[in-house]
Parts: structure tokens; sequence; C-alpha cells
């Protein structure tokens, strides 16, 4: 009965261990909600607008090729960032004018997705950056403003890589190269649809 009872609870332990509930976990956490990520950057604005910009065949192209031919710096076995058929850019309206823009963007990390709000000018140049949620353990600092504070300024026409123009976080460079490409994806959509399509109007 006993040598029984031992077999059963070992098969108990083997499956849940499999199904990854003794397996140390790295949680999700949410630092700001898209609400509080959106008054972050845009601090003084009187009001928030949406724009959706269709991602075509020739746009994609066009945004991939300035990156390197990818979507995503690195794909993670268990899940994929796929580019979406449009992108939402969200702007800031000050005395009844557009300003600043931001995008809210996903990059895979070293254990899941971070998602990142990228403030732009006008002109495309970085004016904010944040972290809104995460599942990285080492790569935690990588939602500190004194790393996030390095792509500010950064246009179109920077390098904006580890080991170039950014100094990644030591012991995270997985997340570092995430955030970093996250901010060139994030100018390169603006220059490819909003700059565009503005300077077509």
């Amino acid at each position: 009965m006993m040598r029984h009872f031992k077999n059963i609870a070992a098969l108990f332990f083997y499956v849940v261990f499999l199904s990854g509930i003794f397996v140390p976990a790295s949680y999700a956490i949410t630092l700001m909600t898209q609400d509080e990520a959106l008054h972050y950057v845009f601090a003084d604005a009187s009001d928030v607008v949406e724009e959706k910009y269709e991602l075509d065949a020739a746009t994609l192209a066009a945004v991939q090729d300035r990156l390197g031919g990818v979507w995503v710096n690195h794909e993670e076995k268990g899940y994929r960032i796929l580019p979406p058929k449009e992108i939402t850019f969200y702007f800031s309206v000050k005395d009844g004018k557009k300003t600043d823009a931001a995008v809210i963007l996903e990059e895979p990390g070293k254990w899941g997705p971070i998602q990142f709000i990228v403030a732009l000018d006008p002109a495309g140049a970085v004016a904010n950056v944040a972290v809104l949620r995460y599942k990285e353990t080492r790569g935690r600092p990588v939602a500190r403003n004194t790393f996030l504070s390095q792509f500010f300024g950064k246009t179109g026409k920077d390098n904006i890589r580890v080991h170039e123009d950014i100094t990644g976080i030591s012991g995270a460079t997985f997340s570092s190269k995430a955030a970093a490409f996250c901010v060139r994806k994030a100018i390169v959509l603006y220059e490819e649809t909003v700059l565009k399509k503005a300077n077509v109007s």
C-alpha cells in the first residue's frame, strides 16, 4: 500500500514538474498601463488622439529593409511577434495642434516580450522612452531612466546599437539590445508612415 502511494506521489510530482508548477517562474510585471504611459510621455498635453497607419507590403518591406530585413531583433522559442497589418500612433495635442507622437511596441526579451512606449518629436527625434511591462529577471534594469535616457534625441541618422552609441546593462545585454532595436523600429515606423503621409499631403 505504501509503495503504491509512493508511486502515485512520484507520478504526480513528475507531471506537475513538467507542467512548470515547480519550475521557477518569471512572472509578468506591469510597470504602467497604456493610459499611464501616454500620460507619462505626454505630460503637458491637453488631449491625446490616435491615428492608425496601414502597414501594406511596400511599407513593411521598407521598414524591415531599414531594420536589417527583420521585424524583431530576435525570435525567442515559444512565441513569435509578427508584423501587424496596421500600426497605431498616439499624438499629444496642445493648443489644438498635434505635437509629439508615441507608439507602443513589443520586442522579445530573454524571458518573454518587453512592451515599450517610444515618444518622438514632430521631426522624429526620440523625446522619451518607457517600459510598460516585461518578464525579465536580470534584465529588469532596462526599465531604468538611467539606461533609457541614452535614447533621448536619437534620430534615424544614429546607429542606436549596443556597444556603439548605446551602453548596455551589464549582465542584461539581451534586454539592452531589445530596447535599442525597439527604439530604432519606432523611428523607422514613424518616418515610413507618419512623415511620408505628411509629405504626400
